[in-house]
């Protein structure tokens, strides 16, 4: 099949753009709002984009707390979402009025070269400075989609998934978004060498 995705007449039941692109890493993405509020949310549309400076991007559908928190103090959080807290992870994306950590039961810990608390049971956080937000505007110049650049500025590891000098990646279980209210784990690892 071809559809135009501009006008999306693709004439499906759900729109099959997003489960094209996946599996998507899950940036889980904690600030702090002025007045000191956690708040915690996972984001699927998120990457890293550069290394050495590096640099990690979000997409958002929506100006959400997120976003204001993010551009009231140029700082945020992104813990690795994995299997094992994936309820907590599911839970923390309700929209209520109240801190995300406790919605989720999850416990904070403090950061490094950041203000924002980190998951505490995540095996991964990287704190980041805002670099740049960017407006995606659709056709008529209207914006209610943005991408959030944030420069990593510091990187926790937990120790039990390093081992001979490696990142056990495969070890965290992490999760990913695939298309409409599916996720894969990533378990099984296979290596493969560039050509000289």
């Amino acid at each position: 099949m071809f559809y135009d995705a501009v006008i999306n007449d693709h004439g499906l039941p759900l729109d099959p753009f997003y489960a094209l692109v996946g599996p998507r890493p899950i940036a889980w993405i904690s600030t702090l709002s002025k007045s000191g509020k956690a708040n915690l949310a996972p984001y699927s549309f998120y990457n890293a984009f550069s290394h050495n400076p590096s640099y990690v991007a979000f997409g958002s559908t929506g100006y959400k707390d997120t976003l204001r928190n993010i551009d009231e103090n140029h700082e945020f959080v992104v813990n690795l979402a994995i299997h094992d807290l994936r309820e907590a992870m599911n839970q923390s994306s309700a929209r209520v009025d109240q801190d995300e950590f406790e919605v989720a039961g999850l416990a904070k810990a403090e950061c490094v070269k950041v203000k924002p608390p980190r998951v505490a049971a995540s095996p991964v956080a990287l704190e980041c400075r805002h670099f740049r937000t960017l407006d995606l505007p659709n056709d008529a110049g209207e914006v209610s989609n943005y991408l959030v650049v944030g420069r990593v500025v510091g990187i926790h590891i937990d120790d039990r998934y390093i081992v001979d000098g490696r990142v056990n990646t495969a070890a965290m279980k992490p999760i990913a978004r695939l298309g409409y209210a599916e996720y894969a784990t990533v378990e099984q690892v296979w290596k493969m060498r560039r050509p000289q």
